[in-house]
């Protein structure tokens, strides 16, 4: 029970953490000297936005990584790439929980419904250095009949002591809009 009430009061700490440096003007630089007009006076905070901020390419190689393991239908090289509580939830609803839950039904989404992939990585946000969510547009292309399916993912990738390791997936097909009333 503790370590659960300890697991809440962190991720309540990087929610507003996160609350606080996004309001933070982009202009104010690491010594935290900012524009005359900001509302920033915190140097501190500051020096924390940017000290947070990573070079975004380890994280652009990891969805890549996956992508090309993928297409490769290559297990070894997919297990690598996650953590052992990986867990995805893709666009059908299934939600496959655990490193071996992932790879398995990753491999077999891709042997039946064939077609290329790809994801297109359009933001990448650290929470922290050693967590980091990427969204992109993930495309299916060439399946049966010429149809494409655009959909949206979102991975959660952890820097751990073997380099970055994704953590979760989630996929996301938009639905069309709800009708007004």
């Amino acid at each position: 029970m503790r370590a659960s009430a300890r697991l809440l009061a962190v991720a309540a700490i990087v929610v507003l953490l996160s609350a606080v440096l996004r309001i933070l003007p982009r202009s104010a630089t690491i010594t935290g000297e900012a524009h005359a007009d900001s509302r920033a006076s915190i140097p501190a905070l500051t020096t924390i936005r940017y000290a947070i901020a990573k070079d975004e390419s380890p994280i652009r190689e990891i969805v890549q990584k996956y992508m090309d393991a993928r297409d490769r239908q290559d297990t070894q090289a997919l297990e690598a790439l996650f953590t052992a509580d990986a867990d995805q939830l893709v666009s059908s609803g299934e939600w496959r929980k655990g490193r071996d839950a992932v790879v398995r039904g990753t491999l077999a989404s891709s042997r039946n419904t064939r077609g290329q992939r790809t994801i297109t990585v359009e933001s990448i946000r650290f929470l922290s250095k050693d967590v980091a969510v990427a969204d992109g547009r993930y495309e299916l292309t060439g399946l049966t009949g010429g149809e494409a399916r655009k959909m949206w993912t979102t991975l959660l990738v952890i820097q751990t002591p073997d380099g970055w390791r994704i953590t979760a997936i989630r996929n996301m097909l938009p639905a069309p809009p709800a009708p007004l009333k």
